[in-house]
């Protein structure tokens, strides 16, 4: 059995990344990503994080990752947003769990560059994919749907 990698908290300072729970309905599921500013000064956070689905062992899946409205949340589209110190932006990671036909893929964790420039970020999250490999990825908003 192949050990499954541990992850760094996210940074005491700068943008740090949080993963919310898995919930889940009607094979759906969905998980809400949040960045806050640990920062004393004002960043600028704009578009889509950029998101990689991992496996057990930390390698990279090969799954799509698709831009846009999901079941779960509503994309506004790229926003230049301001996120002062203390605050905190989301996005809506969502997925199917829907099985057809041929191999289920899950993942065990996620990596995440929250805008160019920032370090990557790794945080657990067990996504059960079914056989769609495929996420939908809502862009950076200061709520979901807002």
């Amino acid at each position: 059995m192949t050990p499954s990698p541990s992850y760094a908290p996210p940074p005491p300072s700068g943008l740090s990344l949080s993963v919310g729970p898995v919930e889940a309905g009607l094979g759906h599921r969905a998980s809400v990503l949040t960045l806050t500013n640990r920062d004393t000064r004002p960043r600028k956070v704009t578009g889509y994080p950029d998101l990689k689905v991992l496996a057990g062992d930390g390698t990279p899946l090969d799954v799509k990752v698709e831009h846009g409205t999901s079941y779960f949340a509503r994309d506004l589209g790229p926003q230049d947003l301001t996120v002062r110190p203390g605050e905190k932006v989301v996005a809506v990671l969502a997925w199917s769990a829907t099985v057809t036909s041929g191999d289920t893929r899950t993942g065990a964790a996620i990596s995440v560059v929250p805008v160019p420039g920032e370090p990557e970020q790794k945080q657990p999250l067990d996504t059960d994919l079914g056989t769609t490999d495929t996420v939908t990825l809502s862009s950076w908003a200061t709520g979901i749907g807002n």
